[in-house]
């Protein structure tokens, strides 16, 4: 793992495999959920008892582990959240992300350093003093100009604002990932339509559909712009990593809890070479283009550059709700065999026809993500130019992987 960035880069670990594909990617710190008070509990692959293998994972790797518990909580959930807490503690979890007091004070209570949540909506320099008397970190706004931001961090360091830890309270900032229609997340519109409340980590992004206006007096269908008026383009700050630097951010999030483990690697990936780049003084806002091609492989909705950090007084909408992702990716086997000493894979072709030059990709929840192009293709043990369904496949990788891990076929996108 890089540590050149004064900037921490924090990634979304969904499963096993995002986390180790984070880890394996330079994350400086990961951010995941357990059980249904996180505000991704419909993608949660994570209970209560996982929290000590992910906290050491973590600690072994010298990565921060943070746990998102930054729903809502009932008066019914309370015990449940103070367990939660209580486990985490015990793991030696680095540290809650949460948005409700009755969280934030038992947290605190334990001993357990609290970052303050995007719900929170922290716009200004009162409402972060406020919450410094709990938060060690504190996530501002995503409606936030990099202006807004810097001066939130001048009157930080000019009134020696510190968290219950001692130091001085940290800025945490999205910078790249899905955006919500809504003012930090607090939408009820899932709510409203289907009784799946978004702050409650259920949302069902009906915001992502199609829509028409129509005039109920006359019938008459209004012209808007596009169908999907709701559904924003995904965040992307590649390019603005010294201005954000500049305007005093410590920590960099990188959204994506629902993604697969590649979108995880690749993302990570991508800023961790951008901010070490930063570090060294290499960076350069101008030749940015090559990190954002490989972004774009990836799940996207389209990018919106800069997004409101830049000044945009509207964010931009993407005309659709699903990915724009430059690359296809589809299942072609499981290995089931792997032979560590000279880094060879073996696997059943199920479909496509596949060739040395081709670009596959192995995930496991050991794993990660491996990306990698095909060479020294075999089939039975025999060198071969191609291979069709039905052949017993090796070929070396640049990585350990394990048995039932799913190997892809990846494909620039017609």
């Amino acid at each position: 793992m890089s540590n050149q960035s004064t900037i921490e880069l924090m990634a979304p670990a969904g499963s096993r495999a995002a986390l180790s594909a984070a880890i394996n990617a330079g994350a400086d710190s990961v951010y995941f959920g357990v059980g249904k008070l996180n505000m991704r509990a419909r993608s949660a692959d994570f209970g209560p008892e996982d929290l000590p293998d992910i906290a050491a994972t973590c600690r072994e790797a010298g990565v921060k582990s943070y746990l998102a518990l930054n729903t809502i909580v009932y008066d019914s959930e309370l015990d449940e959240m103070q367990a939660l807490c209580d486990a985490a503690k015990a793991a030696g979890v680095s540290a809650v992300i949460a948005t409700d007091i009755a969280v934030i004070e038992y947290a605190r209570s334990i001993g357990l350093e609290v970052h303050m949540s995007v719900q929170a909506n922290v716009a200004n320099f009162q409402s972060l003093k406020f919450y410094s008397r709990w938060a060690d970190t504190v996530v501002l706004a995503r409606e936030l100009t990099l202006d807004q931001v810097s001066n939130i961090w001048k009157r930080i360091q000019e009134n020696d604002v510190r968290g219950p830890n001692g130091e001085r309270v940290r800025l945490e900032l999205f910078g790249h990932g899905a955006l919500c229609v809504a003012v930090s997340g607090k939408c009820y519109m899932s709510l409203a339509q289907n009784g799946h409340s978004a702050n409650r980590g259920a949302c069902l992004q009906t915001c992502r559909r199609k829509y028409r206006v129509t005039d109920e007096e006359t019938g008459e269908e209004l012209v808007i712009d596009n169908k999907h008026v709701m559904s924003p383009k995904d965040l992307c700050t590649v390019q603005y990593l010294d201005k954000i630097a500049a305007a005093g951010i410590s920590v960099l999030k990188l959204e994506g809890r629902a993604r697969t483990a590649d979108y995880v690697a690749v993302t990570t990936r991508v800023y961790r070479e951008a901010l070490d780049a930063l570090a060294a003084e290499t960076y350069d806002p101008e030749t940015c283009q090559p990190w954002i091609d490989e972004l774009s492989k990836v799940f996207n909705r389209g990018f919106w550059h800069g997004g409101y950090y830049c000044g945009h007084p509207l964010g931009e909408w993407s005309g659709h709700s699903h990915s724009q992702a430059t690359e296809t990716r589809d299942q072609i086997g499981i290995v089931s065999n792997f032979f560590s000493k000279i880094n060879v894979a073996e696997f059943k072709l199920i479909k496509h026809t596949i060739q040395p030059g081709d670009t596959l990709l192995i995930e496991g929840p050991t794993t990660g993500a491996v990306r990698f192009t095909a060479e020294n293709l075999h089939i039975d043990g025999q060198p071969a130019d191609s291979a069709k369904p039905g052949d017993f496949v090796t070929l070396v990788t640049p990585a350990k992987i394990r048995r039932q891990d799913k190997v892809f076929l990846l494909k620039a996108r017609n």
